[in-house]
């Protein structure tokens, strides 16, 4: 197991409590391909018989080709004698504190489940613990998308221990700082990360992440952790290490399959 390197120690001042913020570079290996949610288009096109199905295999093998070199890429993908229609993009992003080994481990191993979740399907998304992976036969890259996909709360307390709300407030004040696409922070036993995908403008993630921020307050409250997975962005906090989560949900006529390690239809 890799060792942390970088430590970042600053205090932040919320009401008359100071705070300290603990920037910690160190992913846990072990977690990374944990899978989180997954998502496929309705439509469907006929194995082996349409020029769709190559350019998709194109595009999911670039991902992960791509992911050796960097934590983030975005294709169109186009061969020859493809139509309008047939044209495929697809996108990668992992976790900014992984590895490029660890980021394409990691995209490999979301390509490989999107396969078998989405099987067939024109489009399909997958987001593991320490990255996401997305294709369509329509073009989002560099689009907007703050649609709540999945969000999980833990368990209310009445009131909640007031140091523990301090520090969450801290840490998720922490997560709302400008200019990052990846951001993670603890406070105590209070944990927390936040990311964007990078085709969206430095500006367009903070509005997301400020909405996924904002959701995560009013809807998790004195939970002890709590998850807000946007389309484009996600923000997590924890006392106890991040949690899973099930359920389904449905977004712009895909079906989310939302169940920590195992795949509903």
């Amino acid at each position: 197991m890799k060792l942390c390197t970088k430590v970042f120690h600053l205090h932040v001042i919320i009401s008359i409590h100071t705070v300290s913020i603990f920037y910690l570079m160190c992913p846990s290996i072990a977690s990374i391909t944990t899978f989180i949610y997954g998502g496929c288009s309705q439509l469907k096109y006929n194995p082996g018989t349409t020029i769709y199905e190559s350019n998709v295999n194109s595009v999911l093998t670039s991902l992960v080709n791509s992911a050796s070199n960097a934590n983030f890429n975005n294709f169109k993908i186009s061969l020859p004698g493809s139509t309008q229609s047939d044209i495929v993009y697809g996108l990668f992003q992992c976790r900014g504190d992984l590895s490029n080994s660890d980021c394409r481990d990691c995209v490999s191993k979301a390509v490989s489940q999107v396969g078998t979740l989405c099987i067939y399907t024109v489009g399909g998304a997958l987001q593991l613990d320490g990255c996401f992976v997305k294709y369509d036969n329509i073009s989002f890259l560099g689009a907007e998308d703050k649609a709540i996909v999945m969000h999980k709360c833990g368990p209310s307390s009445s009131g909640g221990d007031p140091d523990t709300l301090t520090r969450r407030d801290a840490v998720l004040t922490y997560l709302s700082a400008e200019g990052l696409y990846f951001r993670v922070g603890g406070s105590g036993k209070i944990q927390g990360v936040a990311q964007c995908t990078q085709d969206l403008s430095v500006g367009e993630c903070q509005d997301c992440l400020s909405e996924a921020i904002g959701h995560l307050k009013s809807e998790c409250e004195s939970s002890p952790w709590g998850d807000m997975f946007l389309a484009k962005c996600y923000a997590r906090y924890s006392e106890r290490g991040f949690s899973s989560s099930s359920g389904k949900r449905r977004h712009h006529g895909w079906w989310w399959s939302i169940i920590s390690g195992f795949f509903v239809i």
